[in-house]
């Protein structure tokens, strides 16, 4: 295939995987439909009701917000609107854009200027200039304006020359990876030496993020304060930091910094949906501890970064695990509320004093802006990048397929022709992916497919007939001359599988998918104004369960129920995946602080009568009981 994408220069290190520009993937089915809800929800509608994004805004020239809000809401609509094909959304994000190319300061700076005689504010805050930075390079790659690039180059030369006077400060310290990402995306383009001389010295500026996983001191819930360093979102952030930076150093201390970070974050902090507990700040294992939504969102941004740069297979599970479980969790089926709050044991979301590090009493409502409103400008990159990054290319000049979800890829061959592989599936919740490839003629091409960890048994078929395994948790190529509508299909057998968790709990996942207790609902009306108001969310039925199952054989516990997938999965009644499994209740394990108390440690007795409980799963739920206890014989 003709080269899909724009490589690293040297000296910056090859990819293992490389993004596809924007729009060369699209989603399908499911997927797009999901992207769909989205942009019928909050994504599509925010700045039409919400302040922050209103027409005052400073990003619109107005004296209103003037910081992150807007970059963050054009993070997440850019995509949106372009994997829709979508015109109304384009038009709304392209408002936002043309003020900003066309409204560049004289001295290069793109943005508002920063009032100083607020306190803590500098003029040039390179934080959300870094944000709207990544905004436009995604509106670059997708319809080629040809003054995104020179734009770039102005505003870079003038943070090259007032790097000393404006030094990054306060957020920027700790997120200087997302500016040094925009640095690399300009020099590939151009080429200019002076940049990678930039992003040595924003390096020097920024946060030792290396060094605070590899010698990692945040071993439980930190309640110090207002510590940086142990935000939650500055962390999910930092994950991809080392990784991003060793594009440049080469260093085997930054590559491995990046494995130390999700080993410290897992062993201290790590909860069963692949993210971390932090509410606001670090907040150890405990299911009744929140992860907050930015979190889920950069923390998938890290994983996607990371896989393009080290092809860790391992790193494109976790991502699965994340986006199918976490991302959908925090928000209303309809996608009109979110939460600034997640809980892996969710059984009560009220407005009402919990046990956070930090946040407020309305943290785990689903609202328009419960707790801080950065999620409600941050949350909306989420579903779409994670699309995006569905189809990677690899440096053979062929496709990777790195995440699995119903999509298809444009690509030239070398012939000059277009070619299209359509991929069908309604994974995570099936078994089966069927690639096709459309091109006018045959076409020879490598094509990577994924492994999954936890699937001993995946295959692929040929149009043939014959088959070939894949080993577990590794990325396999075929290489072959494809003949037009050639079908090629991988079957990922999911089986039932238990995790053992916090206080030895039991938590069930089939594939991806991590399971919860179905828990009976009640939407009461809190504030605001309807369809984007705030909501509590109270259970009508029992939460306190423990579960009856074989660890080591769980399938002799557990029946699977499959349905076909409908218009709106990730919720309660929409779930296309059910388990059976037996349980008793647990009079002791109650609610302390108006979450599930302290999670007993198992074995448990219970003399409760056995009954036979639906877990369904986490990403469809919005009150759950995700670790249980685990009954004793």
């Amino acid at each position: 295939m003709e080269q899909p994408y724009v490589p690293n220069r040297a000296p910056l290190l090859p990819l293992a995987f490389s993004f596809l520009p924007l729009g060369a993937v699209k989603p399908r089915g499911w997927l797009r439909n999901q992207l769909q809800i989205q942009a019928n929800g909050l994504s599509g509608h925010l700045d039409e009701f919400w302040p922050d994004l209103g027409p005052n805004n400073g990003w619109l020239g107005g004296s209103g917000e003037a910081w992150e809000r807007g970059p963050y809401f054009l993070d997440g609509l850019v995509p949106l609107a372009y994997l829709l094909d979508d015109r109304r959304l384009m038009a709304k994000a392209q408002k936002w854009l043309d003020w900003v190319l066309d409204h560049q300061h004289e001295n290069g700076w793109l943005g508002p200027i920063r009032d100083m005689r607020r306190p803590y504010y500098q003029p040039y805050d390179k934080w959300p200039a870094s944000v709207m930075l990544k905004a436009l390079t995604q509106y670059q790659e997708a319809t080629g304006d040809p003054r995104v690039i020179p734009a770039m180059t102005r505003c870079f030369a003038f943070v090259r020359d007032t790097l000393d006077e404006y030094p990054l400060y306060s957020w920027a310290i700790y997120r200087w990876a997302d500016l040094v990402l925009s640095v690399f995306w300009l020099y590939n383009r151009t080429g200019d030496a002076w940049l990678l001389d930039l992003a040595r010295r924003i390096q020097q500026q920024g946060y030792n993020w290396a060094g605070h996983f590899s010698h990692f001191r945040y071993l439980g819930r930190q309640m110090e304060g207002y510590d940086l360093r142990s935000h939650v979102v500055n962390n999910a952030m930092g994950i991809k930091t080392p990784g991003v930076w060793f594009q440049l150093s080469r260093a085997e201390e930054d590559r491995q910094s990046v494995y130390e970070a999700l080993a410290n974050l897992d062993r201290y902090h790590g909860q069963v949906t692949g993210v971390f507990g932090g509410d606001e700040h670090l907040a150890g294992p405990d299911p009744s501890q929140g992860t907050e939504l930015c979190a889920v969102v950069e923390y998938l941004f890290s994983l996607e970064n990371l896989i393009s740069i080290l092809g860790d297979p391992a790193m494109a599970d976790r991502l699965e695990r994340i986006a199918y479980n976490a991302l959908p969790a925090t928000f209303s089926p309809d996608m009109w509320a979110h939460q600034y709050d997640q809980q892996v044991n969710q059984v009560l979301c009220t407005l009402a004093k919990r046990n956070w590090t930090t946040n407020g009493d309305e943290s785990n409502l689903f609202g328009l802006e419960p707790g801080y409103g950065c999620c409600t400008s941050n949350m909306h990159q989420g579903w779409p990048k994670f699309a995006s990054s569905l189809w990677m290319a690899t440096p053979e000049g062929g496709l990777a397929a790195i995440a699995y979800a119903p999509s298809e890829v444009k690509v030239t061959a070398h012939s000059g022709r277009q070619m299209t592989i359509i991929e069908e599936t309604d994974y995570p919740f099936g078994e089966v992916v069927r690639f096709t490839v459309q091109a006018a003629e045959s076409v020879a091409f490598p094509l990577t497919l994924r492994a999954p960890s936890w699937c001993d048994e995946a295959t692929v078929r040929f149009a043939d007939g014959t088959t070939r395994p894949l080993p577990a948790g590794t990325f396999q190529t075929v290489e072959r001359r494809w003949q037009p509508g050639e079908t090629l299909t991988l079957t990922l057998p999911m089986e039932v599988k238990a995790q053992k968790r916090y206080h030895d709990a039991v938590a069930l996942a089939r594939g991806p998918l991590v399971f919860s207790l179905k828990i009976g609902e009640e939407w009461r009306y809190l504030r605001g104004e309807k369809p984007h108001a705030d909501w509590e969310v109270l259970p009508t039925t029992p939460w306190n369960y423990g579960l009856m199952v074989d660890r080591e054989h769980p399938e002799r516990s557990v029946t699977v129920i499959t349905r076909p997938v409908g218009e709106m999965p990730f919720s309660p009644e929409g779930a296309p995946v059910l388990l059976k499994v037996k349980g008793r209740h647990v009079p002791g394990w109650t609610l302390v602080q108006n979450s599930a108390g302290p999670l007993p440690q198992s074995p448990v007795r219970s003399n409760e009568p056995v009954e036979q409980l639906t877990l369904i799963p986490y990403g469809s739920s919005n009150l759950r009981v995700s670790e249980f206890p685990e009954i004793a014989e």
